[in-house]
């Protein structure tokens, strides 16, 4: 069934004007549509095609709506009408739903890690300089690192120096190898150095959460997944987002969304 719904909607995106490619690896991406192409990757598994087909189907739709969809994202009140305060929350569930990827699970797992690491580390600090606080000058470590090329881990994990009158001497020092890099360097010292790396790691997985959430919140994005989820389970999908999907559907028998009307079945 999968392979005939996969001709049968490859056939329909063609008779649109649209190029459709499986040959491809979709610039890294599971697929890719721009203007009036589609790139489904060649590495995608078999059972993935029809919604990923689909789920760029979308964001053609889309396009067809607001043809600036590619610069600002689109809006959700071009799709669902003037009354979308709590369409969001129930579209980012089909999201989630969808692909678990937008849950950030293995994300949030590292940063919680992280951040034990990180208080493990100031543990260590206090045990030797009882009043140091985070958000405060660390003098007397400022005063001790001065001296050591040590200060080049305050910024980076991991640093090359070059060093010598030719510049031959080569030196790779790390957050990992401080003690035996820096073996003048206290074990309170060492830790505060972790501590500034963890800092840094913190803030990388915070941008990286945000990163992703602001892309899998974009409308066009959450408009492609609800496709996508009521191809996969259009039961449940209702379930989660019963405004949402009442409205699309509304939508849908009047033909208020380009081509996506022929393609109900897919969606039932």
């Amino acid at each position: 069934m999968s392979d005939i719904q996969k001709k049968e909607l490859i056939k329909y995106c063609k008779s649109l004007g649209l190029e459709v490619h499986t040959t491809t690896k979709a610039r890294g991406h599971s697929g890719f549509f721009l203007k009036n192409r589609i790139d489904i990757s060649k590495n995608l598994p078999e059972q993935k095609i029809v919604q990923t087909l689909l789920h760029e189907f979308a964001h053609y739709v889309h396009f067809k709506i607001n043809p600036n969809l590619h610069r600002n994202g689109g809006g959700l009140e071009e799709l669902f009408g003037t009354n979308v305060a709590n369409l969001e929350e129930e579209l980012f569930k089909v999201t989630n739903f969808v692909d678990e990827n937008s849950l950030c699970v293995r994300l949030y797992e590292l940063k919680a890690r992280n951040k034990e690491k990180l208080l493990e580390y100031e543990k260590i600090v206090k045990s030797e300089y009882p009043k140091f606080q985070r958000s405060k000058k660390f003098k007397e470590f400022d005063k001790f690192i001065k001296k050591s090329r040590a200060k080049y881990l305050l910024k980076y994990d991991r640093v090359r120096l070059v060093t010598g009158v030719f510049r031959k001497t080569v030196q790779n020092i790390s957050v990992v190898n401080l003690e035996r890099d820096f073996p003048e360097i206290s074990e309170s010292f060492c830790a505060y150095i972790r501590l500034r790396s963890c800092l840094r790691r913190q803030a990388r997985l915070s941008s990286k959460i945000n990163r992703l959430q602001k892309y899998y919140k974009k409308p066009t994005e959450l408009f492609a997944r609800l496709v996508e989820g009521l191809y996969l389970d259009r039961e449940w999908v209702c379930a989660i987002a019963p405004n949402a999907t009442k409205i699309f559907f509304e939508n849908l028998d009047k033909n208020f969304y380009p081509n996506l009307l022929p393609l109900k079945n897919y969606l039932s």
